[in-house]
């Protein structure tokens, strides 16, 4: 067990394996350091694998006070976990707030980013929505403090986009309901209040996502509707972007179907390495 200080200086705890390239997973607002395992089992016979609990997950440090939760702390925080483990430069693999994270990470530390995977990405982006998800993140932020983890994740987890992966791998949901359940009540809503229910649209970003030069790889659920336009639009918006989808599939994308996550990740991250993954070939541009 390993340990990095934040800059306002609170723990996070991370673990690491395999040695190689080094890649940075960043987990989901459901998940924590263990979501990753299909992932760190696989690449850490070839790469140097990271995982960490964010802020307010246990085992790492749990803030008290809600304004140390914010979409820019999260990146600080994956950057501290870099900095504590010795790493200059990965390929960061964030899924849902962990792909927002990912994303924030490319424009803001664009030098310590190899690529970027944006997996699950896109709740609260759409402008018609956006207040309505985020009144729905607020009251999910009162149940965690009324009713707890232990209880919400009963409901929580059988959501429109989990039911998926109860129905593909009851075994593997069951084992994240769990995990769910021991997640930290108060840190789970000064996350909700202060991470997902107060996120800018990624559309706010475009002029910063055009110049963006880090290769990225968006990987969306076919299942998961309001990451499908987002998806969309970091496709046509990013220069070095690729995007995935996956049929039949909801947001848990890489517990929900490991095997074909780890292929395309697997491609698309040697397909950097050896400078193969550039920017989209003008001639491929519509003039409609």
């Amino acid at each position: 067990m390993s340990w990095a200080t934040t800059q306002d200086q609170y723990r996070l705890h991370y673990e690491e394996a395999g040695t190689g390239t080094p890649i940075l997973f960043v987990h989901e607002f459901a998940g924590d350091w263990r979501a990753w395992e299909p992932q760190m089992r696989h690449f850490s016979r070839r790469h140097r694998c990271i995982t960490y609990s964010a802020r307010g997950y246990p085992p790492s440090d749990i803030p008290q006070d809600g304004n140390a939760y914010s979409q820019a702390h999260a990146v600080q925080d994956a950057l501290a976990v870099m900095d504590a483990a010795g790493v200059d430069k990965a390929h960061i693999v964030g899924l849902s707030m962990g792909g927002f994270a990912t994303i924030h990470f490319g424009l803001t530390a664009p030098d310590r980013a190899l690529s970027l995977t944006v997996a699950g990405a896109g709740y609260a982006t759409e402008k018609s929505t956006q207040e309505h998800y985020r009144a729905l993140s607020r009251e999910t932020a009162r149940k965690f403090e009324t009713i707890g983890a232990k209880a919400l994740a009963e409901t929580y987890t059988l959501g429109t986009t989990r039911v998926q992966l109860q129905n593909k791998d009851p075994r593997g949901w069951l084992e994240f309901k769990t995990h769910f359940g021991e997640h930290d009540s108060l840190g789970s809503a000064h996350t909700m209040r202060g991470v997902q229910a107060s996120r800018p649209s990624i559309y706010d970003f475009e002029a910063q996502l055009r110049q963006l030069k880090v290769p990225m790889l968006v990987i969306n659920g076919d299942e998961d509707d309001q990451c499908l336009l987002p998806g969309l639009f970091l496709k046509k918006t990013v220069p070095a972007c690729g995007l995935l989808m996956l049929p039949k599939t909801g947001h848990t994308i890489n517990l929900e179907e490991p095997d074909w996550f780890n292929l395309f990740l697997a491609n698309f991250i040697a397909t950097v390495e050896a400078g193969r993954w550039g920017a989209r070939d003008p001639r491929s541009l519509s003039s409609h």
